[in-house]
């Protein structure tokens, strides 16, 4: 089964796909893509990726602080011209005050680092955080490894986090 993967963390740019990629496929993640970063409730505390395979299915993938988020996703990409199936995967965090003042200290903690700074100006942040039971996981896209490390330095840096997954990609130019 072919399938493209796309995590929707910086940036507005077309997903990277293969070369000989079906065009159906490439359309249909490109807008799949587009929808998801319009959602208006998508922030700093949210992923979303997905898959697109032949034959019109979309695999909605990530986890969400709200659940219309994901019930919202799956609407918007149901309505794509050549999405038949929808499958929306997407987890829902449990709501806790705990999770939700790690998420704060942890976004202070990476983004008043001065070398860290500028990637939270952009209307969607390119370094997504995750927080599950005071356990982190880091989502996005940075430009360089210097900065995936610095950012993984910055978040264990917070008493409350148990530990930290670093799933940071480095931006290929």
């Amino acid at each position: 089964m072919f399938a493209v993967m796309t995590a929707l963390c910086l940036t507005l740019a077309a997903p990277a796909l293969q070369q000989d990629e079906d065009p159906r496929v490439r359309r249909v993640a490109t807008e799949v893509q587009h929808e998801l970063l319009m959602l208006p409730y998508y922030g700093v505390f949210d992923n979303l990726a997905f898959t697109v395979e032949k034959g019109g299915t979309v695999r909605l993938l990530g986890q969400v602080r709200r659940a219309t988020l994901k019930d919202d996703s799956e609407r918007r990409v149901k309505k794509i011209p050549g999405v038949d199936t929808v499958v929306n995967e997407i987890e829902v965090l449990p709501v806790s005050p705990f999770d939700d003042e790690t998420r704060l200290a942890v976004a202070r903690a990476i983004y008043r680092t001065p070398s860290l700074e500028r990637y939270g100006f952009q209307v969607n942040p390119s370094i997504h955080i995750i927080v599950k039971g005071g356990h982190v996981t880091l989502e996005g896209v940075v430009d360089n490894e210097a900065d995936k490390t610095v950012a993984g330095l910055k978040a264990r840096e917070i008493g409350t986090v148990f530990d930290v997954k670093n799933n940071l990609r480095v931006e290929k130019n």
